[in-house]
């Protein structure tokens, strides 16, 4: 499926949207060249499940872990994985132990990056920029 975006506002909008649907233990894989709003998309999310906080994408710390009061997701865990120079780089700070948890929603940047440690259960969301607009595939 597709959604057209033409504005941070509507992309945010959407994935806070998309949020509702998620349930815990699931993986969202982002992609899309930089700058075609995998961050946006990500804080729409985190507005979804109610998570105030201001999130900026952790491109030097790799993976952040937010806590979330809605239903069964306890955890939002956001990687971005632009930096990896491996998969050992995530599997060194933990990452993969949230990957199967069913308190926990794993929202990873760049994952095409690190396809190969990814259950094959993940779902991609990928972003593109045509012209004046963001093609969200999903």
């Amino acid at each position: 499926m597709k959604f057209f975006s033409t504005s941070e506002k509507q992309t945010s909008n959407f994935a806070k949207k998309f949020s509702k649907k998620l349930t815990g233990g699931q993986i969202i894989g982002l992609t899309g060249n930089l700058g075609a709003g995998k961050t946006v998309f990500t804080k729409g999310l985190t507005l979804g499940l109610g998570i105030k906080k201001n999130i900026a994408s952790p491109t030097f710390v790799l993976m952040k872990v937010y806590p979330v009061n809605k239903h069964q997701i306890k955890f939002l865990v956001h990687i971005d994985a632009y930096r990896i120079k491996s998969t050992d780089d995530l599997i060194a700070i933990g990452a993969e132990e949230y990957f199967n948890r069913s308190d926990s929603l794993v929202v990873i940047e760049w994952a095409d990056k690190i396809k190969t440690i990814l259950p094959k259960k993940a779902k991609f969301v990928n972003i593109t920029i045509d012209k004046a607009s963001r093609i969200i595939n999903y």
